[in-house]
């Protein structure tokens, strides 16, 4: 039987192109295509897609419009998380393999093709 994964994933400056919190409501975002497709198979595929953002509550509303006019598929969507460093905690079943993974992207570009090897080696 196949585990799914769950992906975290930022919003702004990983799927959209970085703006300030008060340009959300009269700017429209910039999709960054490399990551968005790569979310968008991973959810065909049947993984479970949390989105993550800093965007304060208040833009809830606006967020949901804007992922679904932009055609991103998700699960969740948590908002309001520190702006700091993310760092994710899991358990390992087997310490010979990890279970947690990190792909940090530049901002604004996306993944690189060493980067989508990575995120596609451990989705399958």
């Amino acid at each position: 039987m196949k585990k799914y994964c769950t992906i975290f994933c930022d919003i702004d400056g990983t799927l959209f192109e970085y703006r300030k919190f008060e340009t959300y409501m009269n700017t429209k975002p910039q999709v960054i295509t490399s990551t968005v497709n790569s979310i968008n198979k991973a959810f065909d595929e049947g993984h479970h897609i949390v989105m993550t953002t800093a965007r304060p509550e208040y833009l809830r509303e606006h967020t949901i419009k804007e992922l679904k006019e932009t055609n991103i598929n998700y699960h969740k969507l948590v908002m309001e998380i520190g702006r700091g460093t993310r760092i994710l905690i899991n358990d390992k079943e087997n310490p010979l393999i990890d279970r947690a993974y990190g792909v940090n992207v530049v901002r604004n570009k996306g993944f690189d093709d060493k980067q989508q090897k990575l995120f596609d080696d451990i989705l399958s």
